[in-house]
């Protein structure tokens, strides 16, 4: 496949990577090839509401997020596969190429490896030439699927990673890599993982998890806005879910910061701390048994997983006395796993009334089956059996969690 125009200057900016300390010039020369910026009008976000609080899916919040990024600062741009003309593979980058041009929204060959090395490389370029605003070029690396980022994951964790701390800080490296995470529907084993423990574990990198689409519009403004690489990962399955949010969420200054989570519902007798689509989940079963139990259970929005906002947790679970986590993840080594560890280690473990409890996805790869799927991720009934275990009460035992199935 041959490479376009705009593909072959990130080529050149790539090279940084290998260049960078030995060659200064080389380093000039990439950037300048790389930034030369067509000017387009200013869009506005349009509101799906008429009145009040405006409506907006996951999917507009995280295009409204690019497109402010990409008017503020000259130096963001966008590749991958499908970004450009195409507008994404769900959409995400919709009307991008025809307001910033080809040298900002750049289609990729189908080379995950390749693609983010071009990103990471570019990211490096950071002195002189013609790039605005300090010599720093943003990156936002577009992955179809995360699934297909294992091609690229050396380029995630060796180049973008470790490069700040391998260098005494002389080189950033502000990338944003970003797409779908998890299981989506009927897309089996290869498609279906859950990332989010497996770069928590990487320090240098950032790990968010929007779940709603004031989320999505937050946290990718921060990542952008970040020097250190952050990976936003994403859900299919919400992209078309639609939320009502603050009009100020959709203004250009708004971000959720990085490393905080969100109450999403106070309550005082279980702590649920969930990741992404799982706070969904958890959020019905809350409602559910404290319209039919009288249980109030108070759920914690994680949204970043690295840093992990150990505060929130703790204190939650210091009024409540109980912690569920859910997550869609495997179960050992999980993103769950380190929140209980984090309870079990400080001093919010003397005010347990109960062992922490994990909700995972199941133990297996992921079948094929629609049955068999359903089985292997958390659901709401999941939820509420593990909070009633929490306070011993009735119904606790009439079926397991997906980790234990």
């Amino acid at each position: 496949m041959a490479l376009s125009h705009a593909s072959k200057r990130l080529l050149q900016a790539s090279t940084v990577r290998h260049a960078a300390a030995s060659s200064p010039t080389l380093l000039q020369a990439a950037t300048s090839a790389l930034i030369r910026l067509p000017s387009h009008p200013p869009t506005r976000f349009r509101s799906s509401s008429a009145g009040g609080k405006p409506s907006v899916t996951v999917r507009e919040a995280l295009n409204t997020a690019l497109d402010q990024a990409m008017e503020r600062d000259p130096n963001v741009c966008i590749l991958g596969e499908e970004v450009a003309q195409y507008q994404g593979a769900y959409k995400i980058t919709k009307g991008l190429w025809e307001k910033y041009g080809t040298d900002r929204v750049v289609d990729t060959p189908i080379t995950e490896q390749g693609f983010a090395g071009l990103g990471v490389g570019a990211a490096f370029a950071s002195v002189g030439g013609d790039v605005p605003r300090g010599g720093r070029l943003r990156p936002v690396v577009e992955f179809m699927t995360w699934n297909f980022a294992m091609q690229a994951i050396d380029q995630i964790v060796n180049s973008a990673a470790k490069t700040r701390y391998m260098s005494a800080g002389k080189i950033q490296v502000p990338i944003v890599f970003r797409g779908p995470n998890g299981a989506a529907a009927g897309v089996a084993g290869q498609h279906s993982q859950d990332y989010a423990a497996w770069y928590s574990h990487v320090p240098g990198l950032k790990v968010l998890m929007p779940y709603d689409a004031e989320d999505a519009k937050g946290l990718l403004t921060a990542a952008i806005l970040d020097d250190d690489p952050v990976c936003v990962l994403e859900d299919e399955i919400m992209y078309g879910q639609t939320f009502q949010v603050d009009r100020r969420v959709m203004e250009p200054g708004f971000t959720v910061p990085i490393g905080q989570a969100k109450v999403m519902r106070a309550g005082r007798d279980v702590t649920v701390v969930a990741i992404g689509r799982w706070v969904g989940v958890a959020l019905r079963a809350a409602e559910a048994l404290r319209a039919d139990e009288g249980v109030d259970v108070e759920v914690v929005n994680l949204r970043t997983v690295r840093p992990m906002d150990e505060t929130t947790i703790l204190e939650s679970v210091m009024r409540t006395h109980h912690c569920v986590t859910v997550e869609g993840g495997f179960p050992q080594s999980g993103v769950g796993a380190e929140i209980c560890a984090r309870i079990m280690e400080s001093e919010a473990f003397d005010y347990l009334d109960a062992p922490c409890e994990r909700i995972t996805g199941a133990d297996v790869v992921m079948p094929y089956a629609k049955n068999l799927e359903a089985r292997a991720l958390p659901s709401e009934d999941d939820v509420k059996r593990a909070v009633r275990r929490q306070l011993q009460r009735p119904g606790a035992t009439d079926g397991k969690s997906a980790a234990a199935r």
